[in-house]
């Protein structure tokens, strides 16, 4: 009875010591939730293995931090046994404690503002991720020396043959606390599942007896829970689940239903300075954030934008003006996402639905966290499911596919690169990387200095686990469709995607009370919303440099696309993901669609493009390319073209051999395989081009790859043309 007082005596000072800290991180008024304390006793005391569902804002992140600091506190911690390799510090007189603590966090914005935070309490964080490359050798001997408490990192290090060698079973023997962040996306079940995450399996396997773990997300449903279990390598039974409330009292939803994207802009244009605070806007495309931070510039907004093509200095800079209030809203696609943290942030705004409401309750939670009050407000549009639809590359690929990549690793005599790989398969980059990693955390290859090597493991096709994940995906799509048409509150319906248990009408939302934005835009805002978006004209840069392995399917083209058979930097009219002329393009491009001559409404857009060129030279002459699926557009466009330029319609490139089309290929070595021998220039086209003088304007209907446009202007170059320049209608680009 003597040692259950005691233990209940430590309990209460580690509480006390903990409720200490945490008003050193969050105020004189903080005090700890009853699943921050039973988080944190399972963690310093009894060293378990702990998962984390709750809301954004909740304080899981005071979680980790706590339990770091009490485990790596020189007092010896109530009712724990020392059970972590000593560190330095023992040396000078201190007693053993708890090795680092080490946070796998998805975003380099999340690990920046994690690391301030532990500063915060005295915590000494160091960071390795591929930001600070040029920091890592520095940061590592700190964490040898015992001079770190913490190490953020992000899981594509798990993945660094590096990192994985040379540091990670080192990592491994002395780590005191595992903290998996934004742990959804471990479960290729939840809406952001990332392959790099199942590294964590090797991590944890080499962790010392009684190493706690804690796992932390704001958006997993019963699925993803029990997956994540078993990915952290245990079970759900074995893991200690606290999962709270997913309701956010702070957050006001609404959807405002506007047909024509020039309305949309418009609107945002017009209630921007009724909104709270600063805040997030968020798109589906970088192309969409782009122009609606020139829009809302235009209009005397303070904006700025931020997405994956932004350099990380950019983005860094964008993160600080927002969260010193330097500007009312950042314009960002989901590369923000996960990453920021300001509690005061008093709206969010899409300009686009997501594709999953779990993913738009993720982005959502990013307001309101300190505030009473945060505008939450979804503008759809009929757009949104083709842009979905451009995304949606993530399902695993087929098993001849699979065996074909295990085949060709295997036979071969060393590693081979992603690159070498695509000649092998006929797969997109990406799809292509997201696979190896699947099979590398299956055993099935593994990843060396050099690129990819088959280990020979026994490996079976998961064909029913791979239906099931992409008919989630499309439920999820539909999901997402029905939360704009429900009838019912809305965050109810969200809560509900994330099996809360607790999920009740929230009496806030616009289905609630009745309370709903103004769909009405001004005439004025309109019109100069329609001029910005259909400004026709986008730079599209020409290939530079041949596919890795040509030689392998037969064609002999390797390193730097020379000069003499190169093409120029071309124009397009437009994006087909663009809101503007994009919106207006893509009818034109759909299955089924007419062939025929250019309206007259793109004819003008396509005379402006040209005229707004800025060319070095003008072109003296126009050729147009051959086209199987709409022959009558292209002919029509190049003449078009040709008589309004007052310049010589020399002829067309042929297509002399089938060759496959842009979207029956995945990867540009298949691609530009099958183009290679697809187009010939006829005689009198040579003839002519033998005697041009100036740059040739090359005509299609759409760039896909990119690689028509190059074989074409190849060919046009070897006859004489000394420059070529693409042009067409659209680039599938978004």
């Amino acid at each position: 009875m003597g040692s259950g007082g005691a233990a209940a005596d430590g309990g209460t000072a580690l509480r006390e010591r903990a409720e200490g800290l945490l008003r050193e991180l969050a105020g004189p008024a903080a005090v700890l939730r009853d699943d921050q304390w039973r988080a944190i006793e399972a963690l310093v005391t009894q060293r378990s293995r702990v998962l984390l569902v709750q809301r954004t804002g909740w304080g899981k992140s005071a979680v980790y931090f706590l339990a770091t600091a009490l485990l790596r506190g020189t007092a010896p911690l109530p009712g724990a046994a020392a059970s972590g390799a000593s560190d330095p510090a023992a040396g000078r007189g201190q007693k053993a404690r708890p090795g680092p603590t080490v946070i796998v966090s998805p975003l380099l914005a999340l690990i920046r503002n994690q690391a301030a935070a532990a500063a915060r309490l005295g915590i000494r964080a160091g960071e390795i991720h591929s930001g600070n490359v040029t920091e890592w050798d520095e940061v590592y001997a700190s964490l040898r020396a015992g001079e770190l408490d913490v190490l953020l990192i992000g899981p594509e290090r798990l993945n660094n043959p590096t990192f994985r060698d040379d540091y990670l079973p080192e990592l491994a023997a002395t780590t005191g606390l595992l903290v998996v962040d934004e742990a959804h996306c471990i479960s290729d079940w939840g809406h952001d599942f990332r392959p790099d995450y199942r590294r964590l399996r090797t991590l944890i396997a080499g962790l010392r007896p009684r190493v706690p773990v804690l796992a932390t997300t704001a958006t997993a449903n019963e699925r993803v829970v029990a997956d994540v279990s078993e990915q952290l390598g245990g079970t759900a039974a074995g893991t200690l689940v606290l999962r709270g409330t997913l309701d956010r009292e702070s957050l006001r939803l609404a959807v405002v239903s506007l047909p024509r994207a020039e309305e949309r802009f418009g609107w945002i244009a017009e209630r921007l300075r009724e909104l709270p605070g600063s805040g997030i806007v968020y798109t589906l495309t970088k192309a969409a954030a782009e122009e609606l931070t020139a829009f809302l510039r235009a209009e005397g907004h303070a904006v700025t934008c931020y997405h994956g093509g932004t350099e990380a200095a950019e983005r860094i800079a964008a993160e600080q003006d927002l969260l010193a209030d330097r500007v009312k809203a950042l314009v960002a696609t989901s590369a923000l996402g996960m990453g920021f943290d300001k509690p005061d942030l008093g709206f969010v705004v899409h300009l686009g639905a997501p594709s999953s409401p779990v993913a738009y309750y993720q982005q959502i939670g990013r307001a309101g966290r300190a505030v009473d009050a945060a505008e939450v407000i979804l503008l759809p549009a009929a757009e949104d499911r083709d842009i979905w639809r451009y995304f949606a590359d993530t399902s695993f690929p087929p098993e001849h596919v699979v065996r074909t990549v295990l085949a060709t690793l295997a036979d071969a005599r060393g590693p081979l690169s992603t690159q070498a790989l695509l000649t092998s398969v006929d797969l997109g980059p990406g799809q292509l990387d997201q696979m190896l990693k699947v099979l590398d955390t299956d055993g099935a290859v593994a990843r060396v200095r050099g690129g990819w090597t088959a280990t020979g493991q026994a490996w079976s096709y998961d064909e029913p686990r791979y239906r099931r994940v992409a008919a989630a995906r499309a439920r999820e799509q539909q999901a997402m469709l029905d939360y704009l048409a429900t009838p019912g509150c809305r965050m109810e319906f969200l809560r509900r995607q994330l099996d809360d248990p607790g999920a009740a009408p929230c009496g806030r939302c616009d289905r609630c009370t009745g309370r709903t934005w103004a769909s009405s835009v001004s005439p004025e805002a309109a019109g100069r919303a329609r001029a910005e978006l259909m400004r026709p004209g986008v730079v599209v840069e020409p290939r530079r440099m041949w596919p890795t392995g040509m030689s392998r399917l037969g064609v002999s083209a390797s390193g730097r696309i020379p000069a003499g058979v190169g093409a120029g930097p071309g124009r397009v009219l437009a994006r087909l993901g663009d809101i503007g002329w994009g919106n207006r393009l893509r009818p034109l491009f759909a299955a089924g669609s007419p062939d025929g001559p250019l309206p007259g409404d793109l004819v003008d857009a396509v005379v402006a493009t040209l005229a707004g060129w800025g060319w070095e030279q003008r072109p003296v002459a126009v050729v147009s390319l051959a086209s199987r699926a709409r022959p009558g557009l292209v002919e029509s466009l190049a003449e078009r073209i040709a008589t309004i330029g007052r310049l010589p319609l020399l002829g067309q490139v042929e297509r002399v051999a089938g060759g496959p089309s842009a979207g029956e290929v995945h990867n540009s070595a298949h691609r530009l395989a099958g183009l290679w021998s697809a187009f010939a220039v006829p005689a009198d086209l040579a003839a002519a081009l033998a005697g041009v003088g100036g740059p040739v304007l090359l005509v299609d209907d759409r760039i896909v790859t990119g690689w028509t446009m190059t074989v074409a202007a190849r060919l046009v170059r070897q006859a004489g043309a000394p420059a070529v320049l693409p042009f067409a209608l659209a680039t599938d680009s978004v």
